[in-house]
């Protein structure tokens, strides 16, 4: 479960458990919050202690990475990062309620969640690399309540226009495209609304390309290691 690795006694109940079953390979969640419970203080205990059982007991370890977000929200985050949220900044709906989701327009979010996990990647391929054959980078992003981010940060990127990079691609794949998106994309408007249409699905597709350009860049540093 999601909370099954966040002691040594629960990794140490669960993963003999998990080999009884008969399977071959575990899904384990990497916590921010327990990981960096202090601004560039590194705890690597949780992380040892599940590939050490999983050595032992020949199991492989696919670990998720909860950092700025887990379904959603930002709950994993460290105490640190979730409650100084001038330096990092929320999402915010369309009337201006801020969630508990770190905006993935802010740079400081980007950057404060991007050392963590760098720092996750590069102690697993020194230490844990005959374990962990996969890593989830972030677990179900996606914004809760509102279609999209309404921050001033996001507000001031949705302003600037879909972006040259994703207009691009989509001309030069237009037949390759997905009915859905085909149907509704035009190559001539420039606004986000001109390109996709003036609903709620616009702003998902708004999200969704920006995420995705966040987990982006922090593929990127993981293909350091």
């Amino acid at each position: 479960s999601n909370s099954a690795a966040t002691c040594v006694a629960d990794i140490d109940d669960v993963m003999p458990r998990m080999k009884a079953l008969g399977l071959n390979t575990v899904l384990v969640p990497a916590y921010w919050e327990l990981m960096e419970p202090s601004p560039g203080q590194f705890n690597f205990t949780l992380i040892d202690r599940t590939v050490e059982q999983a050595r032992q007991l020949q199991l492989k370890v696919v670990f998720l990475w909860f950092g700025a977000w887990k379904n959603s929200m930002s709950c994993y985050a460290p105490s640190w990062f979730k409650t100084d949220t001038r330096q990092f900044p929320r999402a915010r709906t369309a009337s201006g309620k801020p969630l508990e989701i770190a905006s993935c327009f802010s740079e400081n979010v980007f950057k404060a969640d991007n050392k963590a996990f760098g720092e996750l990647m590069k102690h697993i391929s020194q230490t844990a690399a005959d374990v962990v054959t996969m890593v989830q980078v972030e677990n179900e992003i996606g914004m809760l309540e509102d279609a999209r981010d309404h921050s001033p940060l996001a507000d001031e990127v949705y302003n600037k226009g879909v972006p040259k990079e994703l207009m691009d691609y989509l001309k030069n794949n237009a037949s390759t495209l997905h009915p859905w998106l085909k149907n509704r994309f035009n190559a001539n408007g420039h606004s986000w609304t001109e390109v996709f249409g003036n609903d709620v699905y616009t702003d998902e597709i708004f999200m969704a390309y920006n995420y995705a350009r966040y987990v982006g860049r922090l593929c990127e540093t993981a293909r350091q290691y």
